[in-house]
């Protein structure tokens, strides 16, 4: 089979023997799969990683223990934890300290043509979600893990700082649930795909808000982006940080300080919500696919995953 691997900042396809499937584990067959940021970062050097990337995906399941996947198609939470510790015991497992994560953290990931996972971390894809949206589930996942984390009263102003994949899916998850969002971007398409879902699209032509809001979200992928997330939080005002970066962030910390400031990091959320917003439609991700490639062709596929202004990039297992 055909495998992508990174390693050293470059993006290359080998090919490997098909996976052995691992008691508890389900062998899937990749139908297709989605570049983030976080793959981006990846080849730029986070977690100084080398090897097969990808965790956005949906499979079908060509082995199983339990006969009841088997021909499924579906999608896969991607921390796999230890079962055992006590982060496990409260339904933490994405804090498992014992943890591994696909295509991030010492499991090879979904970018190949065949891959392994716990069938524990699978849910099937309802019939009338499509694989091409369902492949957003889990940064919609991600988004919503925000409403896990804080409780935004509705109908309250919140301000979503960045315009790019996970910006656009974080603004129509809070809009959705009933926060007045107000989306800040460089870029009117990529707002008006958030505008469908009621957000209020901000283009940022130079200075931003100051101490303007209780609640402020940085996912703009980069560090100037926290700095001025903080300068638009309101003292005493919530703010939640998105953005994966390779390499040191500084900021300046009196601000926060003075300001009492809260900041919530927020990483992966539960796939059902996520599925079940797909399910009713209340997320607008077709406009957000910008093009797709076939596996072999994922070197072309990730530089234009990396180029200005794309957002979503698919791979095709054929």
């Amino acid at each position: 089979m055909i495998s992508v691997h990174l390693e050293a900042g470059e993006v290359s396809v080998r090919q490997q023997a098909k996976p052995r499937r691992p008691k508890g584990h389900a062998l899937l067959r990749l139908l297709c799969g989605g570049i983030c940021n976080t793959d981006l970062e990846l080849q730029r050097g986070y977690y100084g990683f080398s090897g097969t990337p990808g965790h956005e995906f949906v499979a079908e399941v060509v082995a199983a223990e339990s006969p009841k996947w088997i021909g499924k198609r579906v999608v896969g939470e991607i921390n796999l934890a230890c079962g055992h510790c006590d982060w496990c015991a409260r339904g933490l497992g994405r804090h498992c300290p014992n943890r591994t994560v696909l295509g991030i953290v010492k499991h090879p990931g979904a970018f190949r043509e065949f891959f392994t996972l716990p069938e524990g971390n699978l849910l099937e894809v309802p019939t009338g979600v499509t694989t091409d949206h369902a492949v957003f589930t889990e940064p919609i996942a991600a988004a919503c893990q925000i409403l896990e984390q804080v409780r935004i009263p509705k109908g309250t102003a919140v301000a979503v700082l960045g315009d790019g994949k996970l910006g656009i899916l974080i603004a129509q998850v809070l809009a959705v649930d009933g926060a007045k969002v107000h989306q800040f971007g460089r870029h009117k398409n990529k707002l008006a795909i958030s505008e469908k879902a009621g957000v209020i699209g901000e283009m940022v032509n130079g200075a931003l808000p100051v101490g303007a809001y209780d609640y402020v979200v940085d996912a703009t992928g980069s560090a100037e982006g926290l700095r001025s997330a903080i300068a638009m939080t309101r003292p005493r005002g919530t703010l939640i940080m998105k953005s994966t970066v390779a390499g040191l962030v500084s900021i300046e910390t009196a601000p926060v300080i003075v300001n009492e400031i809260t900041l919530i990091g927020s990483r992966c959320g539960r796939f059902k919500p996520a599925l079940d917003l797909l399910r009713r439609g209340k997320i607008h991700v077709e406009e957000m696919i910008h093009g797709r490639f076939p596996l072999a062709q994922a070197a072309e596929a990730f530089r234009q995953a990396g180029t200005r202004g794309t957002l979503k990039i698919l791979l095709d297992s054929q």
